[in-house]
């Protein structure tokens, strides 16, 4: 059942933010998608499509802006930027916010929610992550190529969920994504890291898809290695990860489609700015503010940031 007189903004509509807020949309919820460029235009112009094996749908038409003080406030926002971009985000997005506004951060990574505090107040972040493969595909397309779509979210603390945020909960629900609200959402932040350092590493490196990097014995080896450093970085912060989380991340992992790929790889292979320092680079960081070892992490992070480093230059440049 939708609730009524209820507004969500999404800030950033590519394959993540774009999805969950079209699945709202089609569920009957007002939600207003914040993007820009070509994208931007084509939802305009003709809705935003997804393709996904639950069932293509189009939602049309889009309710788009490019600025969001043409918006108004809302009672949750979905933040759908890049892991990099979440600072810039969190000064932008302030016309949305009333004194009740949540943001929800679905950014890789476990520095978003603490960056939205410094900007916006601890009143307006939500610790949140999901589990998705999506991108966009052309303007106005976004393609949902595998997982169960998933979103875990906590008040900071582990506070109990304040009104906007529980429904932006019930509405998740209602759209059909898998929405939980664990106990403790730290850990269940630092497992997604343990799974995405590992998937993206591992492929952007290799160059590999996942299925790949799964055949390969010395490829899995070092996935798993990779996990095994992130789980001893955690536990060294005092993150309490169960016993069994390799395991179960590598369970994870071999559900992926054989052909999946992380998005991290896919803009390091196209000369995008990526997540590395958000990703890898976190887990190499917080290792070396603990005193523990991560090997494996290091060799990826060194392998990688010469090319991450050349293309934020060249958009730099390009600005």
């Amino acid at each position: 059942m939708v609730i009524e007189n209820t507004r969500f903004a999404v800030f950033g509509a590519g394959g993540v933010g774009g999805y969950f807020g079209a699945v709202l949309a089609r569920t009957g919820y007002s939600v207003t998608f914040i993007a820009r460029g070509a994208h931007v235009e084509a939802m305009r112009r003709d809705g935003l499509h997804i393709s996904s094996p639950q069932g293509d749908f189009v939602v049309n038409p889009a309710q788009v802006r490019d600025n969001p003080a043409d918006v108004g406030v809302v009672d949750a926002v979905i933040l759908g930027v890049k892991a990099w971009q979440v600072l810039d985000a969190a000064k932008t997005i302030r016309p949305l916010l009333a004194p009740g506004t949540k943001v929800l951060p679905l950014q890789n990574g476990v520095e978003a929610a603490d960056q939205l505090q410094q900007v916006l107040g601890r009143q307006h972040a939500l610790i949140g992550l999901c589990r998705i493969i999506s991108s966009i595909t052309s303007p106005g397309h976004i393609c949902h190529a595998g997982g169960v779509p998933t979103v875990m979210l906590g008040e900071p603390d582990g506070l109990p969920l304040s009104v906007n945020a529980r429904k932006l909960t019930d509405a998740l629900m209602a759209a059909g994504v898998v929405t939980m609200t664990p106990q403790d959402i730290q850990a269940a932040l630092w497992e997604k890291l343990v799974a995405i350092a590992a998937f993206s590493g591992a492929g952007a490196v290799t160059r590999a898809t996942i299925g790949e990097v799964r055949q390969c014995p010395r490829s899995r080896q070092m996935l798993q290695q990779l996990m095994e450093e992130a789980v001893a970085v955690a536990r060294a912060r005092g993150i309490k990860l169960g016993d069994d989380v390799v395991a179960r991340t590598i369970a994870f992992i071999e559900g992926l489609p054989a052909g999946g790929t992380a998005s991290m790889q896919r803009d390091i292979v196209n000369g995008k700015p990526s997540e590395l320092e958000e990703i890898i680079g976190a887990v190499v960081r917080f290792g070396d503010q603990t005193g523990v070892a991560t090997p494996v992490m290091d060799f990826v992070y060194a392998s990688l940031l010469p090319q991450e480093r050349r293309a934020r230059k060249s958009v730099l440049l390009s600005h």
